[in-house]
C-alpha cells in the first residue's frame, strides 16, 4: 500500500451517511490527506445458514457484500468531488478490531475516524465495545464523531492535566496540545485550553473522608503552583492569554459545561491504560469520556496528528 499518510473512516455496517462521513471528508481536505473507508460486514445469520448449505450462503453474502460496496463506493465519490483522495472497500469479518490492526500495521495513519454512539435522551454517549477497545488500545490517535453540525470544526477544546509534574505527563500534555494546535491551524477553527483543579477531591484522596481540613491551605498554594504551570505550558504553546482556562471545580461538569456553551466541536485529550488495570483511563476521563456533549479525539502517549 501507499506509504503517504492517510485517514481511516470506520463506516457503519448500515447503508447510512452518518455524521463520520462528513467530518472525515472535513479533515481530509484540510488536512490534505488521502482518506480510506472501510465498512465491516457480518451477519450471523448468514453464517449460521452456511453451516447447512454453504454454497447458498456465499452466494448470499457475495450478493450482500457487492450491494454495500457499490454504496460505499457511491459516497466515497461525494466526498471525492471535494478534491479528496478516497477509497473504500468493504470486509466480511465478525471482529473488527483485528481486522482494523491490520489496517494499522499496513497503512500509515494519521488518524481513524468513526462515529460514536449517542443516546440523545440522555444526552450522553455510550460506546459499543469496539469504541472503547479503540481507546484502550489503539496505538493512532482515534477520533468518535457524535454529530457533523460543523464538519469542519469551528471551536476546538484541548484538556490537559498539570496536577503532575513527572516529565512523562509534562511530556503529554505536550502531545495533546500539538495535536490540538495542528488541528486547529488545519481547520482554521478557534482552539481553548483547559486544565480544571479539583483540589477538594485531592484532599479527600490524599487525607481520607474522615480527616478534619488541616491542609486546606496546602491544596490552595497546590493549586496556585498549577495555575503556573499550565500558564507556562499555554505561553510555551503560543496560546493567548485569554484562551486560557484554569478553573476550579469538579473537572466532568466544568469542562462539559464549557464545552456546550462555547460550542465546542473537538474535545482533545489524552488517553492512557493504567498499567495491570483493565481499564481505559481515570476516573475523570472514563466520565468525560460517556458525558461529552461534542465529538472527541483521544490521543496516545507518544502519538500526535501527523501533517
Amino acid at each position: 500500500m501507499s506509504q503517504a499518510q492517510r485517514l481511516l473512516l470506520i463506516a457503519p455496517s448500515t447503508l447510512t451517511r452518518t455524521p463520520a462521513f462528513e467530518r472525515a471528508g472535513a479533515l481530509a481536505k484540510a488536512m490534505q490527506m488521502p482518506l480510506h473507508i472501510v465498512a465491516f460486514d457480518y451477519l450471523q445469520a448468514l453464517a449460521v445458514a452456511g453451516l447447512f448449505a454453504p454454497e447458498q450462503m456465499n452466494r448470499a453474502r457475495d450478493g450482500y457484500l457487492q450491494n454495500h460496496r457499490q454504496w460505499l463506493t457511491e459516497q466515497a465519490g461525494l466526498i471525492s468531488q471535494h478534491g479528496v483522495q478516497v477509497t473504500s472497500e468493504v470486509v466480511w469479518v465478525q471482529h473488527p478490531y483485528e481486522e482494523i490492526m491490520h489496517f494499522v500495521s499496513e497503512m500509515p495513519l494519521a488518524l481513524i475516524i468513526k462515529d460514536a454512539q449517542e443516546e440523545s435522551a440522555l444526552q450522553r454517549i455510550f460506546f459499543a465495545p469496539l469504541d472503547w477497545q479503540l481507546l484502550r488500545d489503539c496505538p493512532v490517535p482515534v477520533h468518535l464523531v457524535t454529530n457533523a453540525l460543523n464538519p469542519r470544526p469551528r471551536n476546538i477544546l484541548a484538556i490537559v492535566d498539570v496536577l503532575r509534574d513527572e516529565e512523562q505527563d509534562n511530556v503529554f500534555n505536550d502531545q495533546i496540545i500539538n495535536a490540538a494546535v495542528k488541528l486547529a491551524n488545519e481547520c482554521d477553527a478557534h482552539l481553548e485550553l483547559m486544565h480544571v483543579y479539583d483540589w477538594a477531591a485531592i484532599y479527600v484522596q490524599d487525607m481520607g473522608f474522615g480527616a478534619l481540613p488541616l491542609a486546606t491551605g496546602i491544596y490552595e498554594a497546590l493549586g496556585t503552583t498549577q495555575r503556573e504551570v499550565f500558564a507556562a505550558m499555554a505561553e510555551r504553546h503560543g496560546v493567548p492569554p485569554e484562551y486560557r482556562h484554569f478553573i476550579e471545580g469538579n473537572p466532568v461538569l466544568s469542562i462539559c459545561e464549557f464545552a456546550a456553551e462555547h460550542r465546542t466541536d473537538i474535545i482533545v485529550m489524552g488517553t492512557v491504560q493504567h498499567k495491570g488495570l483493565n481499564k481505559l483511563l481515570g476516573t475523570t476521563a472514563e466520565q468525560l469520556l460517556q458525558r461529552a456533549p461534542c465529538s472527541v479525539l483521544a490521543i496516545k502517549p507518544g502519538r500526535v496528528l501527523q501533517s
